[in-house]
């Protein structure tokens, strides 16, 4: 700006000149909350007009091109659900010897009393358990075994797990027709068995709500 580099300067005074250059351009919504408060209706409102999340970014920070750094963070929005697990691969390098790649499957409603209650997997994810619960988890889903096809487990629908995750996605990979982005498990659901799962129909009503939104690819 007139001359002068601003790559070191501070990010607050980079956004500062960044103001006084862009007369009347338009800039990316910006907030420097006082409270958490403030700071979580910012990213839900950025959620609501259709954005993944937020950029928080450390006011003193620097500006380093092509580097990842922890001065700012993206900051996805969330949501949960509670699936079942009714598979598992084994697992590779660090995860070696433990079940830990879970398919993850939501209750279709329209099975159930008469019929056997289908459950159509959503996703899977190897995220979020720490090595003591991939040991025990492991244990579990072997005695739970139904079958076993190459590296993969199938078991008896009964594990139920709460998913954090942040978008849902259509998908011909699988048969229910949908799946989680960037899930990950957020804890065991012990206080619920497979028929308190989240169903199917919930799952396609939160995939079609998104495109209140956002735009719907062709």
């Amino acid at each position: 700006m007139n001359g002068q580099s601003l790559i070191d300067a501070p990010y607050r005074e980079r956004w500062a000149a960044l103001e006084q250059a862009a007369g009347g351009l338009h800039l990316v919504r910006r907030l420097v909350p006082q409270t958490v408060e403030q700071g979580a209706a910012f990213a839900e409102a950025a959620y609501r007009a259709g954005h993944e999340g937020v950029m928080a970014k450390d006011l003193d920070s620097g500006y380093t091109p092509g580097v990842r750094g922890k001065s700012w963070l993206k900051l996805k929005h969330v949501v949960s659900l509670d699936l079942v697990v009714v598979a598992a691969e084994w697992g590779y390098g660090r995860r070696h010897g433990w079940l830990s790649n879970y398919h993850l499957a939501v209750r279709d409603e329209e099975t159930g009393p008469g019929r056997t209650t289908e459950y159509p997997v959503v996703g899977k994810t190897f995220k979020g358990l720490t090595d003591a619960e991939f040991q025990a988890m492991t244990e579990r889903l072997l005695g739970l075994e139904r079958s076993r096809q190459g590296g993969t487990v199938f078991v008896q629908p009964e594990v139920v797990v709460e998913v954090l995750f942040n978008e849902i996605q259509a998908s011909p990979q699988y048969k229910s027709g949908l799946a989680l982005r960037f899930a990950r498990i957020y804890r065991v659901r012990e206080d619920k068995n497979a028929d308190e799962a989240d169903t199917l129909q919930t799952l396609r009503q939160l995939y079609e709500r998104q495109f209140q939104r956002k735009g719907r690819l062709n």
